[in-house]
């Protein structure tokens, strides 16, 4: 796991002087690793450090939209370290970081603080005030300073440059797998196993229980999932995202997820629900035993799915 610095009026010497992506790097997706490569490539003897910002600047603001994000700070800490990165720095976007003009942010951030030798971006990255500066006002900045920069091309597939806003909306739309191939991993939502009314275990099918929170809400249904366990454990499961109308509906989505042949306390341990397939849209069930057969049929499908 890197570090994570967030303070970057207090930056350690030791974690200064490194190769700097820059970006928000939600997911952390194969364009986002494009990035991390380019800037480890043009200076391979400096430490990798990824600097981005907490909250996504979207999050700050416009704090009513519905929750969007792919990956929240610790998932994203983990998947950016997984890519080779040492450092990263979590900047706290507030009111005074979106104020701050283009050039005092490559000055007083990149420069003094961060102590930058070389950025790399993405083509399309824009900083500082009302996103005033993009990549050829960077690499002027830059060069006056003394530091590298590396512009990376997006990462295009068939379906076009693969991004976080395509992938969001391969999620809303009921594809996890077209998500994954663009994430290069499935995607995950990471939660606290929570009490719930214990119906799945009356029913026979008990679930462990997280909210989405921050997270995007996906297409609502059934899904086939792998579950990361705190012990490091991965199980197979089925896994359903709704607000559980059968039942006469929840005021908030939950994802509940029965996991196959295992027996286990969750309450209160952090698991990592990974959406593999998508298997039906969210239904309405005339009573309970209607809705435990047609639980028995998605996880049949989902045992399928996942060769278990």
């Amino acid at each position: 796991m890197p570090a994570i610095l967030a303070d970057w009026h207090a930056v350690p010497e030791a974690a200064r002087g490194a190769t700097v992506a820059l970006g928000n790097f939600d997911g952390v997706h194969l364009g986002h690793a494009a990035v991390l490569r380019a800037a480890h490539a043009a200076r391979p003897d400096l430490p990798l450090a990824a600097l981005t910002f907490e909250p996504h600047p979207r999050e700050h603001f416009r704090p009513e939209d519905p929750p969007f994000r792919l990956t929240l700070l610790p998932a994203k800490a983990q998947a950016l370290g997984a890519q080779g990165v040492q450092i990263v720095f979590a900047l706290p976007f507030d009111a005074r970081l979106a104020a701050m003009p283009a050039e005092a942010f490559v000055d007083q951030v990149l420069h003094q603080a961060v102590g930058a030798k070389h950025l790399a971006c993405g083509a399309d990255f824009a900083f500082g005030h009302r996103r005033g500066g993009d990549v050829h006002l960077l690499a002027t900045l830059a060069e006056a300073r003394g530091i590298g920069l590396t512009v990376v091309p997006p990462v295009v597939d068939e379906g076009g440059p693969i991004s976080s806003t395509r992938i969001r909306r391969a999620l809303q739309d009921g594809y996890p797998d077209r998500a994954a191939a663009e994430l290069g991993r499935d995607w995950e939502v990471r939660g606290e196993v929570f009490h719930g009314d214990k119906l799945g275990r009356e029913l026979g099918w008990p679930t462990a229980n997280i909210l989405l929170g921050r997270h995007l809400e996906p297409a609502r249904g059934v899904y086939a999932v792998r579950v990361a366990l705190a012990d490091g454990r991965v199980v197979p499961g089925v896994a359903n995202v709704g607000r559980r109308p059968t039942l006469g509906g929840d005021p908030v989505t939950r994802l509940e997820t029965h996991l196959f042949d295992f027996s286990g306390d969750l309450y209160g341990q952090e698991i990592g629900v990974r959406l593999v397939r998508y298997l039906r849209p969210d239904a309405t069930f005339n009573g309970l035993e209607a809705l435990k057969t047609a639980i028995a049929a998605d996880a049949a499908e989902a045992r399928r799915v996942l060769g278990v």
